[in-house]
């Protein structure tokens, strides 16, 4: 699943990887959390950033609460479900991140955080779905969900699903709400490798959604660390 990321990459970085001229100022975070605005990349009707509600609405959901269950969309069925299928096919975004977290030991109860970037420090590009909700009482929402696949073998011992991770070079494909047929977009939702993944053990700071601060991503002395991956 992907339920919290970080974006405290410099904006001029987050400019480059998704092609934008001029981005809104924005503060740098390390835990952001569903319930929260997070930023979006559109293509129409021409490519921008947004803001939106990480928990998608649908636009006929009779309230909004509906968005709580709704932060991701799994790439297999999203096309089908009622809740997705319409943004699917013509709301499409890309989530900009600086890496997500995952957490191990579940079983045992001992819950260690991981983060999981790039070696390179360029921004992710998560796939995502958006919606508007209009209610009977005049409240507007823009929402989005996060899309997910089977997890590759470097995420598995973490955890079952992982966010869709969209190249740079298939960010036009992705976006573009012409492409209606989804075949044309199905090798994007697909599991890849991915060598230039960087994960490593994080203090359980972030454990807590209210905290903040880049010490979230700083990664543990490796005296503090437990053993390797899985």
């Amino acid at each position: 699943m992907c339920g919290r990321f970080a974006l405290g990459i410099p904006r001029k970085a987050i400019g480059q990887r998704f092609g934008l001229d001029h981005l809104p100022n924005a503060p740098a975070r390390y835990n952001i959390a569903p319930g929260q605005l997070v930023e979006a990349v559109l293509a129409a009707p021409q490519k921008r950033m947004g803001l939106f509600r990480w928990g998608l609405v649908p636009s006929w959901a009779k309230d909004a609460s509906m968005g709580a269950k709704l932060i991701n969309a799994r790439a297999e069925t999203a096309a089908v479900k009622p809740a997705f299928r319409a943004a699917m096919r013509r709301r499409r975004c890309l989530v900009p991140a600086q890496g997500f977290y995952e957490w191990s030991g579940e079983k045992s109860g001992k819950r260690q955080p991981w983060f999981i970037t790039a070696l390179s420090g360029v921004p992710l590009a998560l796939a995502a779905l958006w919606e508007h909700f209009e209610s009977p009482e005049g409240e507007i929402i823009d929402s989005l969900a996060i899309l997910t696949c089977e997890a590759n073998a470097q995420i598995a011992p973490l955890h079952h699903r992982m966010p869709v991770l969209v190249r740079q070079e298939d960010d036009a494909r992705w976006l573009n709400s012409r492409l209606e047929n989804l075949d044309a977009v199905e090798d994007i939702l697909a599991p890849r490798e991915w060598p230039e993944m960087n994960i490593y053990r994080v203090g359980t700071l972030v454990n807590a959604p209210t905290r903040e601060g880049p010490e979230l991503i700083l990664p543990l002395p490796e005296q503090d660390s437990q053993g390797e991956l899985g």
